[in-house]
């Protein structure tokens, strides 16, 4: 762990960038834990957590376009404080939530802050990309994704523990009030001067589309933009299915645990724990990874190609086993490999992407994977309010899903790993659209 504290050390602006991560990622997962236990509490509908997580998902994909261009054209650090701002006004909104009747306006207002999160997400992987060296990517991304992961793992359980104890209302205003303190520390930040490409008024999809031209005349690169979108559309069903077996399969019942814990919801305090498993996999798996395998290119393949295979397996997993323990080690091996495919894929890409045209390749990929996860999310809940499939056989299907995706990769890596030299020099040739 030397490098890691080395480079929040030396680096004081990714320090800033990291603490202001460290504190919204915190109050990201309080807001996970109450809008679900919101949504269970106002509908038992499995539509309607389906619709929870599409109106997080959806508007990023439809704003990402515009969010891309955005990022390239103007400065990236007011863009992260103005949308830190604007999402804490947001969030705030969601304490006058109180009865069914206004659950259309929890989802206008979730909504509006994923839209949100839209424009702050490429804007930031551009910007990490200005702040930290080159030699220096791989270790920022491993440490941000541990960081996700432990502010999973701590957010989630401390998230279950104040909806519990003190209720949802109060993890929303947290949830606000680390936006405010992610603000700060990010106008702390002192940005490198960047060449800010003047583009065509022509309107964000046209410019965007631009962006998409360079990927299309370099293919390896597309396919590596549309990892993560491969990976979402067979995850992101778990994100229902993780509620439906916390609140129906694994709930905490012990009437003497219960009591002693002062625990009202069973299924919110089991969630809380699935989310504690996710963070440990998801911090664990770059970290190890990285070790194992090493930083060149070529190894970060190979990190992927693990990170389909663990995911697949760790699915085929949740709808195998019968316990509480098992389930949550399943979670572990699942999100090891989500945690690796996301940190690998994303320093490929801020490696081998010019910095004209980064913050419109990040959105691309954004836009892909939020679409896919849109529509994985969508497909788990109707299937098991439509045609009444059970939870485990929803989870057989994306787990073969992933299999199926995990041979796609493997296709594509023994095609491309020889390969991938000439197409570094072929990069090296070919320059960023000037647009």
């Amino acid at each position: 762990m030397g490098e890691y504290f080395d480079l929040l050390k030396r680096n004081t602006n990714f320090r800033y960038l990291w603490w202001g991560n460290v504190i919204s990622l915190l109050g990201d997962w309080f807001n996970l834990i109450a809008s679900a236990a919101l949504v269970t509490e106002l509908t038992s509908s499995g539509v309607a957590i389906s619709y929870l997580f599409l109106v997080r998902f959806l508007p990023m994909f439809l704003f990402s376009p515009i969010a891309g261009v955005i990022a390239d054209r103007y400065d990236r650090k007011k863009i992260l404080i103005a949308a830190d701002l604007l999402r804490a006004v947001t969030v705030s909104c969601f304490l006058l939530i109180h009865s069914s009747n206004q659950l259309w306006l929890f989802y206008v207002l979730t909504a509006t802050q994923f839209m949100l999160s839209a424009m702050f997400n490429p804007a930031r992987s551009a910007a990490l990309a200005n702040i930290v060296e080159q030699k220096d990517l791989v270790t920022a991304n491993a440490l941000d994704s541990f960081t996700w992961s432990t502010m999973l793992a701590l957010g989630s359980f401390l998230g279950g523990v104040i909806a519990t104890f003190f209720g949802n209302q109060t993890a929303f205003a947290m949830d606000a009030a680390t936006f405010l303190m992610s603000a700060f520390l990010i106008s702390r930040i002192v940005m490198p001067k960047r060449e800010i490409v003047h583009t065509s008024r022509r309107g964000g999809w046209l410019e965007f589309a631009e962006g998409l031209r360079y990927l299309w005349h370099l293919p390896f690169l597309l396919v590596i933009a549309l990892t993560k979108a491969a990976g979402s559309f067979v995850w992101g069903a778990v994100n229902v299915l993780e509620v439906s077996y916390a609140d129906h399969v694994y709930p905490l019942t012990n009437a003497a645990l219960t009591h002693w814990l002062s625990i009202e919801n069973g299924g919110t305090a089991t969630l809380g724990l699935i989310y504690v498993a996710s963070g440990l996999g998801t911090g664990l798996g770059p970290l190890l990874m990285r070790r194992l395998l090493g930083d060149s290119k070529k190894r970060l393949m190979v990190g992927i190609s693990f990170g389909f295979l663990f995911t697949a397996v760790g699915i085929l997993l949740l709808g195998s086993v019968k316990t509480l323990p098992a389930f949550l080690g399943g979670t572990f091996v699942r999100t090891f490999g989500t945690g690796t495919l996301w940190v690998f894929s994303a320093v490929l890409l801020q490696i081998m992407v010019p910095d004209k045209v980064k913050g419109r390749v990040f959105a691309f990929e954004f836009a892909a994977l939020t679409l896919t996860q849109s529509l994985s999310v969508f497909t788990a809940g109707y299937t098991q309010d439509t045609f009444n499939w059970s939870i485990t056989r929803v989870t057989f299907t994306f787990g073969g899903l992933g299999v199926f995706v995990f041979l796609l990769w493997m296709v594509f890596f023994f095609i491309s790993r020889k390969s991938l030299q000439n197409f570094e020099s072929t990069l090296s040739d070919t320059s960023a659209p000037t647009v």
